[in-house]
């Protein structure tokens, strides 16, 4: 492709005791005349770590190293100065980041790229499962994978599929198993990879996935080599318990459509699934909370039938009181404890879904989550399913994780029923509670977690731990736990003379894997902690955990791989530095915030663009740099909203800003800032053109009305294109713009500069300025309209919400890979923001604070489709239904 061969590609995967060792290895020659750019992408699984990346070039390797974020930035800054550039992971999709680096290759030259990561594999009904992504982009002569597992209890129902595989390619599949050992090899021929007998394309595009599992005479297995230990424990063949489930179910405006019908769907085909021993019961939360019973009830056939017309006939209105539906949710599962309404022996669980950011009620996420908190006390398990990408994944995530549980992306695909269907199938056969698994205090230190509120049938606890004693060679384990029937009791027993005898076959062992097992899922635990911590408990999390990923080499949110490879002597001009700048500032702020889950920056890995290809890409991001460094001058930050309607949200320490248009119908009334501390509120009704244009797709519409209002102080203002009024209680008082008053008296201040603007400002709040537009009272479209701009933000509280109001909290974005867009002088580019990857255009807003007339241009970086990934939520949460 583009006189690059890929000739050699080889994925060779090493699976040990449910440990996987991964190598990807990919050679490439340069066929053409001249330099050629060649580049190494691959996707990894999102639980791997790296521990290794090289690339060889002309004989000459040039390995990586890991460190510590800090030094990796200098080092990674001191490349930038000298004009390289990098390349980092990146989420790409549901289950994959995506590594990617480019170099450039003489004529003639070659190139080797090889990319190690490890993982542990996880077990889901029932089985264990290995995912690799196949996409080699091209047909490739040798191209192979291999994966070579090895289980000293022994392998079942070794298994592999690809979304990819033809019939044709179907027996290329080769399988192997002998007891201990198993093995997957697929190695197609260039005319099996081709899409057609005389096609080019390659057919190899998509997911192979391994899946086994292992035989099990006991409930668990215990492993000890050189010091250290894992133990599996998954007991099959018990009784299920009873469980006692509450859906906590957001029926906000935001879910109207697909997404409300497809979790309809699921939750019809989840009452199928509920076995008449369980008790259940649905809250539904918008502006308000309801439920569908006042308490838990079984799972009778008839209660089932009319479980099932409640969820056909489920709507969606107003805006997302999730602090509401929490709470609501968690005292019926207490009252049904405290009742006895329950079987004593049962597993009760909270599963939450939202579309959105909480913006009525209890709207401070850190109130919501001590609440939360408070009311669960321990008592069982919050699952947090957080529907597309409007939520607010790293709270939901924090909240599920202090209370025992887990949160799931949704994302709103046409399986997004499958979706929430399959996680309820994960938790839906609790087996065991209060499962724990002890361990001679005396003998063990460095234990990873070994108490489990719930176990479900199909998966498996895994503990691992290392002996005091290195040379120990035995270990006894005391395991309980609470079953449908009754307890669960025994003492289990291993000896490393035993393991030494099942691990004979040294071809498949790679180094000390128990070792690095634990040292794996420690830094996994460490990770999964620190984000519910603060303060010194966190500061101490984050100490070992980048310990142990420096000591074992792993890429984890806290260490870096860096790569230099030395400059060459091109000339400047055929080297784009602008882009480094920006995937600096990309990487910092990424790293700077380990845990992101959408995006989660792993590795700064730093390579040398020898150059650039001469095309018209340099020059075109020359321009829009110089675009995008526009000096302006701005007299302060702000945020505001003027125009069609033109949201413009100043993000001070980016000395820039963002902006985003709404587009709703004449009528519409939006809430632009609610603050419950202080009782600030303000809406804005839309009006249109005088008649429309039926040539616009979208109409144009303006803010025609504002309503302030300060409920503390029962003030209330109401401006219009034509009039001010004031009421304070049941007094009012009314101005036109003709008038140049300033009018003071307890807890309002109002300036109005006659046919140009008001100030105003209400108890120890924030001051607005509210901006008139006059248009030529005989033109045959537009009409009289209002702008408004916030001054003094930080006065409002940190609970304030609302379309302006919730950009008054810190705001932080990264831009990267700028590219010319469909016009010359707006480019395109990607932003990271709220742990959302959007695609932005860079352009203009006017500010008519000083000149109602003419304005000032802003430079903002354009947010399309309603401000989707920047606001929380979507657009319509904020549809309100009257000023007041």
């Amino acid at each position: 492709v583009n006189g690059i061969e890929i000739y050699n590609m080889k994925i060779d995967s090493k699976v040990t005791s449910r440990f996987a060792h991964n190598v990807i290895t990919s050679r490439a020659v340069n066929r053409g005349q001249v330099s050629k750019e060649v580049f190494f992408d691959v996707e990894l699984p999102k639980t791997a770590f790296i521990t290794n990346f090289s690339m060889t070039i002309d004989g000459v390797t040039y390995p990586g190293t890991i460190k510590e974020k800090e030094a990796a930035k200098k080092q990674y800054e001191k490349a930038v100065s000298r004009g390289q550039t990098a390349g980092l992971v990146k989420a790409s999709g549901r289950k994959t980041e995506k590594f990617t680096v480019s170099v450039n290759v003489k004529a003639a030259s070659k190139v080797t790229f090889e990319l190690t990561y490890e993982e542990l594999l996880k077990r889901r009904f029932g089985k264990y499962e290995m995912f690799i992504k196949v996409k080699p982009k091209q047909l490739v002569k040798d191209f192979e994978i291999e994966v070579n597992i090895f289980e000293p209890q022994g392998i079942t129902e070794l298994e592999a599929e690809g979304t990819f595989i033809t019939n044709e390619l179907q027996n290329v599949i080769k399988k192997t198993v002998s007891e201990k050992k198993g093995c997957i090899s697929f190695k197609p021929t260039l005319a099996q990879q081709r899409t057609c007998a005389n096609c080019s394309q390659s057919a190899l595009d998509g997911d192979l996935t391994v899946r086994y599992d292992v035989k099990r005479t006991t409930p668990d297995n215990l492993q000890i080599v050189n010091g250290y230990f894992v133990h599996f424990f998954a007991p099959t063949n018990l009784p299920k318990l009873p469980k006692n489930v509450i859906f906590v179910m957001d029926n906000s405006g935001s879910m109207y459509g697909k997404a409300i019908e497809q979790t309809k769907q699921a939750l019809l085909k989840i009452l199928d699934d509920i076995k008449e021993d369980d008790f259940f019961n649905f809250v539904l939360f918008n502006t308000d909370v309801s439920t569908w019973k006042e308490t838990l009830v079984r799972a009778t056939p008839e209660n089932l039938n009319e479980a099932r017309t409640f969820v056909r006939n489920i709507g969606v209105a107003g805006m997302t009181n999730l602090h509401g539906g929490l709470m609501k949710g968690i005292d019926i599962l207490n009252a049904a404890h405290k009742g006895n309404l329950v079987p004593k022996r049962s597993a009760s669980v909270i599963i939450m879904l939202t579309d959105g950011h909480p913006n009525q009620g209890v709207s401070n996420i850190q109130a919501i989550e001590r609440d939360v908190k408070n009311a669960i006390d321990g008592k069982y398990p919050l699952y947090n399913l957080g529907f597309g990408d409007g939520v607010d994944y790293g709270f939901l995530e924090k909240m599920a994780l202090e209370n025992k549980g887990l949160a799931r992306r949704i994302y709103p695909d046409s399986d997004a029923a499958l979706q929430l269907q399959g996680f309820y199938d994960e938790v839906s056969n609790p087996m065991l509670t209060d499962v724990e698994l002890n361990y001679p205090e005396n003998e063990i230190s460095d234990l990873t977690t070994n108490s489990f509120k719930h176990f479900y049938d199909g998966s498996e606890i895994v503990v691992a731990g290392r002996f005091v004693d290195s040379n120990q060679n035995h270990l006894s384990v005391d395991v309980r736990g609470e079953g449908a029937n009754d307890a669960l009791s025994y003492t289990t027993q291993q000896d490393a003379e035993q393991m030494a005898q099942a691990f004979q076959e040294k071809e498949y062992i790679f180094g000390e894997y128990i070792e690095r097992l634990w040292a794996y899922l420690t830094i996994e635990q460490l990770l999964e902690k620190r984000i519910a911590a603060t303060g010194e408990e966190k500061e101490n999390l984050t100490a070992e955990a980048l310990a142990l990923s420096l000591k074992y080499k792993f890429v984890t949110p806290l260490t870096s791989m860096v790569v230099t490879k030395p400059e060459e002597n091109e000339s400047e001009d055929e080297i784009a530095d602008k882009p480094t700048e920006v995937l600096s500032m990309y990487v910092e702020n990424l790293l700077s915030k380990p845990g992101t889950c959408v995006v989660y920056a792993k590795l700064l890995f730093i390579v040398n663009l020898i150059s650039i290809k001469r095309s018209f890409i340099t020059k075109s991001y020359r321009q829009s740099s110089q675009i995008y460094q526009r000096p302006v001058s701005q007299p302060t930050w702000y945020t505001s909203v003027d125009g069609d309607p033109h949201f413009i949200i100043s993000v001070p320490q980016k000395k820039d800003a963002i902006c985003f248009n709404i587009n709703e119908n004449p009528g519409t009334v939006l809430n632009l800032i609610s603050d419950p501390v202080t009782g600030i509120t303000v809406n804005g009704e839309l009006i249109g053109d005088k008649r429309a244009n039926r040539d616009a797709k979208i109409q144009n519409s303006y803010f025609g009305k504002l309503g302030i209002a300060n409920k503390h102080l029962d003030l209330k203002l109401t401006v219009t294109p034509e009039k001010i009024t004031v009421q304070n209680g049941n007094e009012k008082t009314g101005f036109t713009w003709l008038d140049s008053v300033t009018l003071q008296q307890e807890g309002l201040t109002l300036i109005i500069n006659r046919k140009k603007n008001l100030m105003l400002s209400m108890g120890s709040g924030a001051s607005f300025v509210v901006v008139l537009h006059q248009v030529w009272k005989k033109h045959p479209l537009h009409q009289d309209f209002l702008g408004l701009y916030t001054l003094e933000e930080d006065k409002l509280s940190e609970q304030t919400h609302g379309l302006l109001g919730q950009f008054f909290h810190p705001i932080d974005f990264t831009i990267l890979e700028v590219h010319p867009g469909s016009d010359p002088k707006k480019p395109d580019a990607t932003m990271i923001v709220k742990n959302n990857e959007l695609i932005v255009t860079r352009g203009w807003q006017k500010d008519y604070r000083m000149n109602p007339n003419h304005g000032i241009d802003i430079p903002c970086w354009f947010v399309h489709d309603n401000g989707a990934g920047l606001i929380d939520g979507v657009h319509t949460d904020y549809i309100v239904s009257s000023l007041f």
